[in-house]
């Protein structure tokens, strides 16, 4: 297994509240000043290509809220070994910003969307922007950002019902619509109960649309699993990290927006980047550090390392 793919946290700011990622009103942001420079993003990204990574993904928080963002994915575009410059959005900015990000260099997109139905979308997120999302997904789709993918978490009692609604969009929109399993990371998030496995979940859209038919990805080679609906324009993929394990296979490292490099989503401890380099750190000595991150990253699982609770907006997952 080759560790070729970073996720970037541009931010821990969202402009959405979901119940099963920060449902607290009071919360405590990184300060502006302990954010990652995107000169120092830069630098990162420069070295981590230089030690194997090619794929890119910018997340947040909502990546979209931080200010000239599309500026750094212009910059991470031009590092030449990078072969893929992908972005996770809630979509409420997106229709806006689709055209620039595009001309930028960014090559794909996915969408967090848990509901296709107006009231269920504001029960979890808080707001009432579910006509800002849709049209940032039509917008992503007609300036060419492919493959463009829409991300649900399946919650028991919030949105079950939503599932033949979201698996219908991969009918009739040229799109791949992944169902996640929901894992609780803090007590202040929905109780483990409220999971629903990805089986489950399958067997509700079979029930309405028959059987589904295994495909491949369109692109990417993270741990879904793709499957088709007859005669559907687009796919449906299951994340199933809760019921399934992927861990052997994991290629990623996760860079927080405050400048630590977690080895998994569920790891209680990251290694300091930014201390390093803003102590002055010549490339040579942030490079050893990375090449020994990328040697000692071990196959995470739930039970063993999620040893310390977080929200999920702080480390991008």
């Amino acid at each position: 297994m080759s560790v070729d793919y970073l996720r970037i946290s541009v931010t821990d700011r969202c402009n959405l509240r979901c119940i099963y990622c920060d449902p607290l009103r009071d919360v405590d942001f990184v300060p502006r000043k302990e954010l990652l420079t995107f000169e120092e993003i830069h630098r990162i990204a420069e070295l981590f290509a230089q030690c194997g990574i090619t794929r890119i993904r910018l997340t947040g928080g909502e990546p979209l809220v931080r200010t000239n963002v599309v500026r750094l994915v212009r910059i991470l575009a031009g590092i030449r070994s990078i072969d893929d410059l992908s972005l996770t959005t809630n979509g409420v900015l997106l229709e806006s910003m689709a055209d620039e990000l595009k001309d930028a260099g960014l090559k794909r997109v996915n969408v967090s969307m848990d509901s296709a139905q107006k009231d269920n979308y504001k029960q979890i997120t808080g707001f009432d922007f579910f006509e800002n999302v849709t049209r940032g997904i039509y917008k992503a789709l007609a300036v060419g950002l492919r493959a463009v993918k829409i991300n649900s978490v399946i919650i028991k009692g919030v949105n079950v019902s939503q599932i033949p609604v979201l698996a219908r969009m991969s009918v009739e929109l040229p799109v791949a619509v992944r169902f996640i399993e929901y894992c609780p990371t803090s007590r202040q998030t929905r109780p483990a109960s409220d999971y629903v496995p990805n089986k489950e979940v399958r067997r509700i859209i079979e029930r309405r649309f028959g059987p589904l038919t295994s495909t491949l990805p369109s692109s990417g080679n993270g741990p879904a699993l793709y499957f088709k609906i007859p005669d559907s324009a687009g796919c449906i993929g299951f994340i199933s990290g809760v019921s399934g394990s992927f861990c052997r296979t994991c290629n990623r490292l996760r860079l927080t927006s405050d400048g630590k490099v977690r080895p998994c989503l569920y790891s209680a401890y990251g290694y300091d980047l930014k201390g390093l380099i803003r102590t002055g750190a010549e490339d040579r000595q942030v490079m050893s550090l990375l090449k020994k991150i990328i040697a000692e990253k071990k196959n995470f699982t739930r039970l063993n390392s999620f040893t310390e609770e977080f929200c999920m907006r702080s480390v991008g997952g």
